[in-house]
Formats: structure tokens, C-alpha cells, sequence
């Protein structure tokens, strides 16, 4: 009877042994958090400087203070944020919010159409010049960026190309997500904005932000432990 006993018992305590294994074990499909606003910061603190010299960042600004900085797989700058409200007409991007409104973006949506400032979290990179070419460094439209600013980050493509002596500018939907006034005619904000885009990136489709904080929370840890 005792060896009865003692067999039910060994016959009880295997059974139960995988479940309590089981709920030891981590998750098998436990993600690592995506990296913090300081962390990125702490890996642009150097610049290996890329740019044939340094942007401007206004058109009324006489100084040329903005390089372009190089880093493993990726290229960073620190410079202020313009608003970027050209594309698709919206209540808040139009002829009338935005005295420069133009009804187009350099790239667009897989069905042809400009992207949508107001809803699509973008950023401009200056147009291919002496000082730098975007392509040169492997960004193209629909690329990667992470855009840190107020201890926030806000994955985003690159969707436009701005004036070519002058760098730091965004979409509105950028600019608000920051935190950032986004009203094209008195928003942004003067400097303490950091880009940091991810070379030979591709966000597929260009206008599915969902795809785009995916893909650069993935890239973004990557660069943090890279650099």
C-alpha cells in the first residue's frame, strides 16, 4: 500500500512539473522595450561630421550652425523644427493656415496622392546640394527617422525635401505628437530637436505610421547598441 501511495504521488508531482516550468520561463514572444528619448540622445553627443560644412536653420538666420553627423547605421543632426504643412489639403494645412502651402510632398502615398501633413508624422531633409546629398548617406523618401524633442521620441518617414541650405523642419503631425505648437504659421520651435534617420531604411507603405513605429523602434535599438 505504502509503494501505492508513494507512486501516486511521484505520478502526481510529474504532472505537475511542466505547467510550473512553464510559468517560470519568460514569454517566448516577450519584446524588449524600445529605447528611451536619453538613451538615443546619449549616442549623438559626438558628431563625425559628414556635411561639406553646416546647414542654416531659417532662411533669415545669417549663422550656418547645423552639421550633418555620421554614425553607425544611421546620420544625425540637432537643429530647431519648421512646420511642414504642403501635401494634401486639410482644415489644418491650406493656402489659408500657410502662407507657403504647396499642394504636393517630394514623395507619396502608394496610391499616388501627397501625404497628409496634418496626419502623417514626416520629416524634411534639404534638398541635394555642396553640402550634403541624402542619398549619399543612404536615406530616401519613405526612410526611417526617430525624432527626439521634449524626453519624447516620434518614429517617422522621411516624406519631403526642403530648401537646400537650410535643414530642420517636420510635419505638423510630427510637431504635435512632440508637443510642439504645429500651426504652420507661429509654430515649432528654435532649436533642441534631434533627427536621427536610419540609413538603407524603407517603410513600407510610406503612409502606415503603424509600420513606421515598428520598424524604427527595431532599427532605433539596433543603433543604440551599434553605437
Amino acid at each position: 500500500m505504502r509503494k501505492l501511495i508513494l507512486l501516486a504521488t511521484l505520478a502526481l508531482a510529474a504532472a505537475a512539473m511542466p505547467s510550473a516550468l512553464a510559468s517560470a520561463s519568460p514569454a517566448p514572444d516577450a519584446v524588449a522595450a524600445a529605447p528611451t528619448a536619453a538613451q538615443l540622445l546619449a549616442k549623438t553627443t559626438g558628431c563625425r561630421q559628414i556635411s561639406n560644412g553646416k546647414y542654416k536653420t531659417d532662411e533669415d538666420v545669417s549663422g550656418k550652425t547645423v552639421a550633418v553627423c555620421d554614425a553607425n547605421g544611421a546620420v544625425f543632426w540637432k537643429a530647431d523644427m519648421d512646420i511642414d504643412c504642403d501635401g494634401q489639403r486639410t482644415t489644418q494645412c491650406n493656402e489659408d493656415t500657410d502662407c507657403c502651402f504647396q499642394a504636393d510632398t517630394a514623395f507619396h502615398q502608394s496610391d499616388g496622392k501627397p501625404l497628409n501633413a496634418a496626419k502623417l508624422p514626416y520629416i524634411v531633409v534639404p534638398s541635394s546640394s555642396s553640402i550634403w546629398k541624402y542619398s549619399s548617406s543612404g536615406l530616401k523618401g519613405g526612410g526611417s527617422c526617430a525624432v527626439i524633442c521634449n524626453g519624447k521620441v516620434e518614429y517617422t518617414v522621411i516624406g519631403d525635401t526642403g530648401p537646400s541650405q537650410i535643414i530642420g523642419e517636420a510635419s505638423y503631425a510630427t510637431a504635435k505628437d512632440l508637443g510642439i505648437n504645429p500651426d504652420p504659421s507661429n509654430g515649432g520651435t528654435d532649436s533642441g530637436v534631434t533627427y536621427i534617420c536610419f540609413k538603407n531604411s524603407t517603410v513600407s507603405p510610406i503612409e502606415n505610421h503603424a509600420n513606421a513605429v515598428s520598424k524604427g523602434q527595431s532599427l532605433a535599438t539596433t543603433f543604440v547598441n551599434n553605437n
